[in-house]
Parts: structure tokens; sequence; C-alpha cells
């Protein structure tokens, strides 16, 4: 079975909580963990629900250092959460190094007459980032589960490539070289 630890960043009151407890069942703490099949393939996932303020900070770095998929936020109803996102995605792209898998996700799109972020704005800052897009809403659950799908597909890749690294590494040990 898959195992994989995602963190929800996003600044406070974009829905973060809302979209992990959608389809996640509360554990300990803000973590939720849910198993479910992704290509008729068995996966568990644990959401970290990282906190948006900025008091929260140290917090939000280890909960980065832990993660291995990493949901960007916003709502398309604030213009600033959309604006701060290249902070996150710059703290994680620090923590991590290499290429972190994203997702971006604008919630709150059952509020469209409210919309300060256009959808086209959105694939836009997906496209710069190099990760998939998703508008959903929380509230009625409009792709909520298919942004978790996505990421499981993501994420899949990364594992398949170390475990390939590491049977390398074993056969490389096997071999043996004699010079004559």
């Amino acid at each position: 079975m898959d195992q994989w630890r995602v963190a929800v960043l996003g600044d406070g009151g974009v829905g973060k909580t809302a979209l992990a407890v959608q389809t996640y069942d509360p554990t300990i703490e803000d973590a939720y963990c849910k198993q479910f099949v992704v290509d008729d393939h068995m996966c568990f996932v644990e959401v970290i629900d990282t906190a948006g303020q900025e008091e929260y900070a140290t917090l939000r770095d280890q909960w980065v250092r832990e993660g291995q998929g990493f949901i960007l936020v916003y709502s398309i109803t604030s213009r600033s959460t959309f604006d701060r996102l290249e902070v996150f995605h710059q703290s994680v792209r620090r923590a991590k190094r290499g290429n972190p898998i994203f997702l971006l996700v604008g919630n709150k799109c059952d509020r469209l007459l409210d919309r300060e972020v256009s959808r086209e704005e959105g694939a836009a800052l997906s496209w710069q980032f190099g990760c998939d897009f998703f508008e959903t809403s929380a509230k009625t659950g409009l792709n909520v589960e298919r942004v978790f799908t996505a990421l499981v597909r993501a994420l899949r890749p990364t594992k398949a490539i170390s475990a390939g690294t590491e049977e390398s590494a074993k056969d490389v040990k096997k071999k043996k070289c004699i010079i004559l």
C-alpha cells in the first residue's frame, strides 16, 4: 500500500481545514488520514493541516520537511491569499530542494459572485509553478476527491524513482569486478 504525507499550505481562512475534513477522518492534532483506492491500488494519505498565520511559521517549516506532497490553497474570493502563494511555494522549495510535488487549489468556487481571482489567473500560476490546478468547494465537496487523487498520481513516480535507486544500489553491491 502506498503511504503519503501531504501538507496543505495557504493563508488563514482559505479553507485548508475544510478541504482536509471533507474527505478525511480526523485523527490526532491537525492530521487527517484516509485510505482509498487510486487506479486499482490502495493508498493511505496523511494530510497535515498547516496553520497559515505567520506566528506558526516554525511549525509549518517542520511540517514541510515531513511532507512528500504539497497542496497550495487560496480562496478565489480573496486576492491577498492568492498573492501570498509565492511565499508558501518558495518556503517549500527551500526546505525540500529538488522538485517537490505541488497542486494548486482555488477554494470556495461555490461563491462565484464574490470572486476576486479568475480561473485563468489560477491556471497561469499553476503553469508557473509547474503543477496541476483545481478549483474546489470544500462546502459542497466539488473536486475535493479529485485533488487528492491527482496528488497521489503525481507522487507515485517519485516512489518508483526512489525504489529504482535503491534497487540499483543493491545491484551494484552484488556485482564484483575482477581485474587480471
